[in-house]
């Protein structure tokens, strides 16, 4: 697939590049996408809750009155599950969400995911930017330039700290490296801004991988 690339200021460049098919032009694989979105959200909880079981209780551990005799039902220590204030009967313990991928399903997602973006015609190819200090107005001028409005994720060859900062505090906006590409991003953006140098970074990561 080739796609003109646009400048910076919104007009065209003057030439195109080929978007190899071997990235953007596999076979999409739905469940490799699900898994890897799955993967990714999991990653993001904290994992930090609990809750105090019936050991962890402070209070007394005596009997508090005989197990016959009373009239009422049988009962143990203070600290029961069925008093107010008692321990909690299997409570969350801190434990940690991740789901493991193979590397190639990894791959694989985000090859489709960056298919099917491709094949929705929902990618644009840019000459890569940079700032000499982040300011969000000419971010926020740089997303009128190029005419995109919504979820934007811009695509960068290498880490730009100046870009990222830029684009940060615009809601719907994205910043990342090539990199640090995961399907999540590329599946939530409406669309997406490819700079011309990330092209070669992704078929370094996609030889490697």
């Amino acid at each position: 697939m080739k796609l003109q690339v646009q400048s910076t200021q919104g007009g065209d460049a003057g030439r195109e590049v080929e978007l190899p098919d071997s990235i953007f032009g596999v076979e999409p694989n739905e469940h490799a996408v699900y898994l890897a979105v799955k993967a990714y959200l999991a990653a993001q909880r904290q994992g930090t809750h609990k809750a105090k079981e019936r050991g962890e209780i402070a209070g007394s551990t005596k009997k508090l009155h005989r197990q016959k005799g009373t009239g009422g039902s049988r009962k143990g220590d203070i600290k029961n599950p069925l008093f107010r204030s008692g321990g909690r009967v299997f409570g969350p313990r801190p434990r940690k969400y991740n789901i493991k991928l193979n590397k190639k399903v990894k791959q694989l997602a985000r090859a489709s995911a960056l298919t099917t973006k491709a094949q929705a015609g929902s990618i644009t190819v840019v000459e890569d930017l940079k700032f000499d200090a982040p300011k969000t107005k000419d971010y926020v001028s740089f997303l009128s330039a190029m005419k995109v409005t919504g979820k934007v994720l811009l695509i960068t060859a290498d880490k730009e700290n100046h870009v990222y900062r830029s684009g940060r505090n615009i809601q719907g906006s994205a910043v990342v490296a090539a990199a640090e590409l995961n399907t999540y991003d590329v599946m939530k953006a409406g669309t997406i801004l490819l700079a011309e140098g990330a092209i070669e970074k992704l078929k370094e990561q996609f030889n490697q991988a």
